[in-house]
């Protein structure tokens, strides 16, 4: 009789292979590196030390402050990303749990609503969906 831990063999070499391949990619990239810089004399050059955007040079302070709407946008992506992440696994149970008569379950998915409704209706009263400035 097999036990429970002979199910994850397959997982425990998955992840070993894995941590060899990223492990032996990672040795490979600095042996062929300092392989290819044997022969070169010069030393490193200032260019090289600075960010790549898209083979332009980057203009401008890196520390640049982003407006709030930003931040408010992203955190309303999150809230109503949670609701569907929530709400798509209870809807797909749902039949089944509408056969034990667990009216509880419906009530308390309506409450989950409503507490993120509630919170739509703030956005849209401070005016968080409004782009312009």
């Amino acid at each position: 009789m097999e036990t429970q831990l002979s199910e994850y063999i397959g997982v425990v070499i998955l992840a070993l292979a894995a941590t060899a391949f990223a492990l032996g990619s990672i040795g490979a990239s600095i042996f062929v590196g300092k392989l290819a810089n044997r022969n070169r004399k010069s030393s490193r050059l200032p260019i090289k030390d600075t960010p790549y955007e898209c083979g332009m040079l980057p203009t401008g302070h890196a520390n640049a402050r982003l407006s709030v709407k930003f931040y408010l946008v992203a955190l309303l992506f999150v809230l109503f990303d949670i609701e569907a992440v929530f709400l798509y696994p209870w809807a797909a149970v749902y039949k089944n749990m509408l056969a034990g008569g667990l009216t509880v379950v419906f009530f308390s998915m309506l409450t989950f609503l409503g507490v993120l409704f509630v919170g739509w209706l703030y956005a849209v009263k401070k005016a968080a969906f409004e782009w312009k400035e």
